[in-house]
């Protein structure tokens, strides 16, 4: 995680450990908490990376493990909205993986929104500065059609980039399609998807929405946490963001994405 912005006046190791406590309680309760740039509001980035780690450490002691990572912001209008000129990341943890067709309970979120993205899984380890979108493409082994549940720890989903970085940024849950082979030939910056709710189409989009081509997603992610030392492992999955804006999760709900070549992902949400 990247070690820039490394803190504001006031805030310290003691205000870390609180702030990723109380994400770690809010996670567990689903009770949300107010935002921390409520009374802090020069908290930036690298102080919202400080609570993911401290937050992260908490979750790993339970049990849980990381199996990759996703990518946010990487959609030019959401880095507008953040004034930010890069994206932001979080752990991908084993607990929140969900398979096709699954049913996901509504009461284990806050406030839950759904979004489509592409998935990929590397066959063999990145680690940077200095690697390419070509070098990615080729660790890249298997490509899935991905839905996202985004969640918000932070109350009313009132967050700036700090509170959204320390809250794992806002990863809930995944949903994964069927593992593929890049297909040959294919540009993933051309696929098109189309997003359904029970059966109703809310949203197209297409590959290069995230950072202008998915891979240059995972060349971003690599070179990010090589600033710091830390690689991407074979076998992790690599969220690379999403193609439409989020769409809020209601029981009952069952969402569909279509993939243009890599197929289609389905989610039932369960709950009164």
């Amino acid at each position: 995680m990247p070690e820039q912005d490394t803190g504001s006046p006031g805030t310290g190791t003691q205000d870390t450990t609180a702030w990723a406590r109380a994400l770690y309680e809010a996670r567990a309760r689903c009770v949300p908490v107010p935002p921390f740039t409520d009374t802090h509001p020069s908290l930036g980035m690298g102080d919202g990376y400080a609570v993911q780690r401290e937050l992260v450490r908490l979750l790993l002691a339970d049990g849980d493990r990381v199996v990759g990572y996703k990518a946010g912001l990487t959609s030019a209008p959401m880095r507008e909205m953040f004034g930010v000129d890069t994206p932001d990341y979080g752990p991908v943890l084993a607990s929140t993986l969900y398979a096709d067709g699954a049913h996901v309970p509504h009461g284990a979120f806050i406030a839950p929104k759904v979004e489509a993205e592409i998935v990929f899984r590397l066959g063999a380890p990145l680690k940077g500065p200095g690697v390419t979108v070509d070098q990615a493409r080729g660790a890249v082994t298997k490509v899935m059609a991905g839905l996202e549940i985004v969640d918000s720890r932070i109350e009313g989903w009132r967050i700036r980039l700090a509170d959204t970085v320390a809250d794992l940024a806002s990863n809930g849950a995944v949903v994964l399609g069927r593992p593929l082979a890049p297909p040959a030939g294919a540009d993933l910056r051309l696929t098109g998807m189309a997003f359904l709710r029970d059966g109703d189409l809310l949203a197209t989009g297409a590959g290069a929405a995230a950072l202008g081509d998915p891979y240059a997603v995972v060349a971003w992610l690599a070179n990010t946490l090589g600033e710091r030392g830390v690689a991407l492992e074979t076998d992790q999955l690599i969220m690379t963001g999403a193609l439409h804006a989020a769409v809020p999760m209601r029981p009952g709900d069952t969402f569909t994405a279509e993939f243009d070549r890599l197929g289609t992902v389905t989610l039932h949400v369960d709950g009164a």
